[in-house]
């Protein structure tokens, strides 16, 4: 325990923590990082052991190596000599996870618990099993502890992070004391944790399977039956995630708490209470955690907290508004002040009996209002503006605070907007212009998503009418020694916050920013424009898509070059008007089943003689056929032919129309008309065609058959229903793809090619004769 005092002469932290066995929790993430840094740079008479999970391979020991490699550690790791040499004098590591705690070294002096779920919005079982569970099982280890030792409960300081928000949706003044609530621990905790199981088994109710079924079979029955199963099943566990967060948050919301987070927090600290009847114990609430204000450097910071995505969005013009009241206070908290006081607090443990209370808060002595946050980060923006791209500096919103409600009345006719947008753009005719305006759609989609979920999560939080009294706190920091009130600065009074946000804050959290923005304007757009260099490679080949991928054409439209080839001049309207009234018909039943609309085309051509086909097209066809193939395309496939690949055509064209592109294959797979002994055709196929699914199993079967390594070959097509094809080898490229593909692919990152046709293709639907074929 730490060495005693008289009250006219205080101790260091250092002196009083001298010699002490330390347990940390959560030294990965954001506040035991810092916590760790602090006590190794100034308390290094404290021996510190941290407790750390294994991650896929990296067992515990490699990742505490890895948090020593980085920069903030550097001095710390010189000064002992090395990491190895600070591993085995100073620092400890034990392998384990809070799930299942191992046991606790022997001659521990004091536990400080930084581990939790910072989610505010957690599954709900997830946060019960972290933040509740988690504590209940450490504390229970920390008695085995004591017991195997010996010890008495009293010999031991736990220090237990929490937060400030476990107050609730209370208004005002907060005390450092126990969060008043009459809440079952026992039965929300038996509650929570099954919801999973039981939300699991709703997720696979008829109901529920049937409705998201029949979407799925909507959105990508082309493609396959199986590819709308995997849809389907994707989101069904989309929603069970989806619903844990929402109950967790009503059942919250219901007790008179924010979310899920602060609600299992609370009854984190409950489980600490119960136990403080025989120990002692700490409980430390800071607030919104933020950038540090000086160490280990000014605006330190691990990743991205609770304003950082708030910031940036505003910095580039995409939050136009936010949902607070101009004069409500938003309580920030350097993360070197939390640190700083957190030592503190463990050097002056209290008696058992009952937790000693501690904010670490700003709001009550140095409160930051939202109008001011707004008018310092449009302050620094102002100076030092995001650009994009050759629009010059981003326009920044000027808020005007309007409200709750019509900040989400707002927001929804946005939502409403999009989503009739979304709808008239899958039904447009595939474009250039069609595929831009998706990537523009898409981009306001994910803008939107993030409005309403950072909007939802953070309302409570813009809506919180407390000021957290720090009395405590402040007391805590008065009673340190001079020199420890200047090396363990936590007056959070003293923060000037323009300095602080347009100097420190801003610039740390926008400085990653900028440099991607920058390096994705050095390589272009983000989605990726030139297919993969094709080099020699033995066993690969390379599948190529015909209609839209090498080619401008379409099964209506090759109908109609064989058909107006045999009929008079007269009769040619009357068959393109025949065809046309079936085109609404035909575009219903290609977007329901693609073999479906091959067989209804293909019934049109019943009574032609299959050598007569042949024949239109070897004579009169092959050239136009040819100078409708797009040169990149056939450069490309000469690349693949060239590099040793082989070169395989897969289409849903008949076969006749093909024959002028033998030359450029080495297989070609293609619909195959029925004939009679005649050879007259039946209108109907020999086999059934290759769509969707059938082309993947094509490949795998073909590849099979043929030693080729699908993870090294390439696929070529334009359309949602080829996803299967593509998704089948190791190299897919979406050429020109239609809206459903080009969303897909930019979400897989898969290559996107524009092979444009030849400026001297004649689009006709009767072209002139020739002959020739592709060389």
């Amino acid at each position: 325990m730490p060495s005693s005092e008289s009250p006219s002469s205080p101790l260091s932290l250092a002196a009083r923590l001298e010699g002490s066995h330390v347990l940390l929790t959560g030294v990965t993430g954001f506040v035991g990082e810092a916590l760790l840094h602090l006590l190794l740079s100034e308390v290094p008479g404290c021996r510190t052991t941290v407790l750390v999970r294994a991650r896929g391979s990296q067992g515990a020991q490699a990742r505490v190596a890895a948090l020593l490699d980085k920069p903030i550690f550097a001095d710390v790791v010189e000064a002992a000599g090395g990491a190895e040499r600070l591993l085995a004098t100073t620092l400890g590591v034990l392998e384990g996870d809070l799930a299942a705690p191992p046991p606790l070294p022997d001659g521990l002096d004091a536990v400080v618990h930084c581990a939790g779920d910072v989610s505010f919005d957690p599954p709900v079982d997830q946060g019960f099993a972290t933040n509740v569970v988690g504590t209940r099982d450490l504390l229970a280890r920390i008695d085995e502890a004591l017991a195997r030792e010996g010890r008495a409960p009293d010999t031991l300081h736990y220090v237990h992070v929490s937060t400030a928000y476990v107050a609730g949706r209370r208004r005002g003044h907060v005390a450092e004391a126990p969060v008043e609530h009459d809440v079952d621990l026992a039965a929300e905790l038996d509650w929570g944790l099954s919801q999973r199981a039981d939300v699991e088994r709703r997720s696979r109710a008829a109901e529920h399977l049937t409705k998201a079924r029949r979407r799925a079979e909507r959105e990508h029955g082309r493609a396959g039956l199986l590819t709308a199963a995997r849809a389907t099943e994707a989101a069904r566990r989309a929603w069970v995630s989806e619903e844990l967060v929402r109950i967790g948050s009503e059942r919250a919301r219901s007790l008179g708490w924010t979310d899920c987070y602060t609600f299992t927090k609370a009854l984190g600290e409950r489980v600490v209470e119960g136990w403080a009847g025989t120990h002692r114990a700490s409980i430390v609430r800071p607030s919104i955690i933020e950038s540090a204000l000086v160490r280990p450097h000014p605006g330190w910071i691990e990743g991205f907290k609770m304003a950082e995505p708030l910031i940036l969005a505003y910095g580039r013009g995409e939050l136009p508004e936010f949902p607070a009241a101009v004069d409500t206070i938003v309580d920030i908290v350097p993360v070197d002040h939390v640190v700083a006081a957190l030592v503190a607090v463990l050097a002056h443990p209290p008696p058992p009996g009952a937790p000693a209370y501690f904010h670490v808060t700003s709001g009550d002595r140095n409160p930051l209002t939202f109008g001011v946050l707004y008018a310092e980060v449009r302050g620094y923006f102002e100076r030092h503006p995001f650009t994009t791209g050759d629009r010059g500096a981003a326009r920044l919103p000027e808020w005007r605070f309007p409200g709750a409600p019509a900040v989400e009345r707002l927001l929804t006719t946005s939502e409403r907007a999009h989503r009739a947008a979304d709808y008239v753009l899958g039904h447009a005719p595939r474009s250039d212009r069609t595929r831009e305006l998706a990537r523009r759609l898409d981009q306001q989609g994910r803008r939107l998503a993030f409005l309403r979920r950072y909007l939802d999560l953070y309302h409570e939080y813009a809506q919180a009418e407390l000021r957290f009294s720090d009395r405590s706190t402040v007391g805590l920091l008065e009673s340190l020694a001079p020199e420890d009130r200047e090396r363990f600065a936590f007056d959070t009074a003293v923060i000037d916050w323009g300095v602080y946000l347009q100097e420190i804050h801003c610039p740390a959290v926008t400085e990653p920013v900028r440099a991607m923005d920058e390096l994705r304007r050095a390589r272009g757009r983000t989605a990726r424009t030139r297919a993969r260099e094709v080099g020699e490679q033995p066993g690969t080949a390379a599948f190529f898509d015909m209609d839209g991928t090498l080619l401008s054409s379409n099964v209506i439209e090759t109908y109609l070059w064989m058909r107006l080839r045999e009929l008079p001049a007269g009769a040619r309207f009357a068959e393109l008007a025949r065809i046309a009234a079936k085109v609404p018909a035909l575009v219903q039943a290609d977007r329901r089943q693609r073999s479906d609309f091959l067989r209804t085309v293909y019934r049109e051509y019943a009574g032609a003689r299959l050598a007569d086909l042949e024949q239109v097209v070897d004579e009169e066809l092959a050239a136009h056929v040819v100078s409708r193939l797009s040169p990149d395309a056939v450069r490309r496939i000469r690349q693949h032919r060239a590099a040793g690949q082989r070169t395989v055509l897969i289409t849903g064209a008949i076969a006749p129309l093909t024959r002028p592109l033998a030359p450029l294959f080495d297989h070609i797979e293609a619909a195959r008309l029925a004939v009679d002994e005649r050879g007259v055709c039946t209108g109907h196929l020999a086999g059934s065609p290759l769509v969707g699914e059938s082309r993947a199993a094509f490949l795998h079967s073909w590849a099979a058959e043929h030693d080729v390594d699908l993870a090294a070959s390439f696929a070529y097509a334009d359309s949602h229903s080829d996803l299967p094809l593509l998704a089948a080898v190791g190299n897919p490229v979406a050429v020109r793809p239609d809206v459903a593909l080009f969303r897909h692919a930019r979400r897989q990152h898969w290559t996107i090619v524009d092979w444009t046709s030849p400026p001297s293709s004649v689009r006709s639907l009767n072209p002139a004769g020739g002959s020739g074929g592709a060389r």
